[in-house]
């Protein structure tokens, strides 16, 4: 099939490339001419493990390119992917300037029945509004061409995003047209063999199932730092209590994980965008607002304890840092915990040395520029000459340390753990004080 995918982005990137891995002709398109330029030559902009590959394997076999031409685009695919950014709005809503746009444009150069699909994020009533604007424009054309719009939300989570789209949990096509539907069924039906996984039901309940599935998820993870905080005054262990509720089928062991809190591109975005397409509705949705408050507070919740310990006198101290992207197996440090940790520290007066297997360079390009954070080659390195650590995100590499090096490394000898790596017991035998959450 021939598909055009709008945005080269996390979600447009994958999309394309995993369109073309099964045999698609696919052409990517992006107003950036500079990522464009470089995707080209086989330079991926984001982090995520295989994409690199995949990108220059479909390329060779000329099922991928990419392109900053509308009209190439436009006239390529009969299926047109919308997966731009919906970028927050100050007042915590979904920014559709971009949706929108890239509609403008295919609406000025199709010449030929289009399916266009909401791959994007966005909120319940945008396909209203990209087939409104669709059909504006070719009633001034005085164009009678036939077109469908589709909500096909992406459920694609950074780190294991060619895994999800290959091997999808579930495929949701939203739509009212029939006919609409039996094409979605045989574009996706590589992805579809082994069992059925295409949901279909009507476009609104499609847009509101994304937001409901990261608000979920998000909900769990405020739950369980919740508890965690509880915990703390309780003199309980909330990882005690993680296993005891997590063995209950009806709840499960993903997503409650307590910590430093939730980051990342979709989780605060959604959440806000929902809470506020409430507010539009008359509603007060007080349980997301509990949700994104938590996570908020969650966030100060290791510079809290670094304070306390230190009484407050930061000025001069030195932290070791341990992770900086928003979770494992990315680069991205979008609304990451580790922002808010370093950011507070530095207005304190402290230094940081910092090291992340994969964000060191997102990181130099948001904080290069302050001479009080050092970027190391190594988690070792950062300890060098280091008061304390403070552990941000949960990479493998930092779950079996040497303890008995880091007591002799850390100056003040003690360890904020903000994703409960160790089990207190055995860091106590190093002679380490450990800070955890809800330990």
């Amino acid at each position: 099939m021939n598909i055009t995918v709008f945005g080269s982005g996390y979600v447009g990137l994958v999309t394309a490339t995993c369109l073309a891995e099964v045999g698609n002709d696919v052409v990517c398109m992006d107003i950036d001419a500079d990522k464009i330029a470089k995707l080209q030559q086989g330079i991926i902009p984001i982090f995520e493990h295989g994409l690199e590959d995949m990108v220059k394997e479909n390329q060779a076999m000329e099922r991928l390119r990419f392109t900053t031409d509308v009209k190439e685009a436009v006239a390529h695919g009969l299926f047109q992917f919308i997966a731009v950014g919906t970028p927050p709005d100050e007042d915590g809503s979904a920014d559709l300037q971009y949706v929108l746009a890239v509609a403008k444009s295919i609406a000025e150069n199709m010449d030929d029945y289009r399916v266009i699909i909401d791959k994007s994020t966005v909120p319940v009533g945008t396909a209203d509004k990209v087939k409104a604007k669709i059909q504006a424009i070719l009633d001034a054309r005085g164009s009678d061409l036939e077109f469908d719009v589709v909500s096909n939300p992406e459920f694609l989570k950074e780190g294991a995003a060619l895994n999800d789209f290959m091997k999808p949990d579930r495929i949701i096509v939203g739509t009212d047209n029939p006919r609409t539907a039996e094409l979605l069924k045989a574009l996706y039906a590589p992805f579809n063999r082994r069992a059925e996984r295409i949901i279909v039901m009507d476009v609104r309940s499609a847009e509101l199932t994304k937001y409901a599935a990261n608000a979920m998820l998000a909900t769990k993870i405020s739950f369980m730092n919740e508890l965690a905080n509880l915990a703390e005054y309780l003199g309980a262990d909330i990882e005690h209590v993680r296993h005891g509720i997590g063995s209950d089928s009806r709840i499960g062991y993903s997503f409650i994980y307590a910590g430093c809190g939730y980051g990342g591109s979709c989780f605060p975005k959604d959440v806000k965008a929902l809470e506020r397409t409430a507010s539009e509705m008359g509603y007060k949705a007080e349980l997301l607002t509990a949700v994104e408050n938590v996570n908020n507070r969650q966030k100060q919740r290791l510079f809290e304890k670094i304070t306390v310990h230190y009484q407050g006198k930061l000025q001069g101290k030195v932290f070791a840092l341990w992770g900086l992207a928003f979770k494992p197996d990315t680069d991205d440090m979008r609304e990451a915990p580790s922002r808010v940790l370093i950011d507070a520290l530095l207005t304190q007066g402290a230094s940081i040395q910092a090291y992340d297997p994969e964000a060191m360079n997102e990181a130099r390009r948001l904080y290069g520029e302050n001479t009080r954070i050092r970027f190391c080659n190594s988690a070792k390195e950062t300890l060098e000459g280091a008061n304390a650590l403070a552990i941000v995100t949960e990479w493998k590499q930092f779950n079996s340390p040497n303890f008995q090096r880091m007591s002799e490394l850390l100056t003040d000898k003690v360890i904020f753990d903000g994703r409960n790596l160790y089990e207190p017991a055995t860091v106590a035998r190093h002679g380490l004080s450990y800070y955890a959450i809800g330990r």
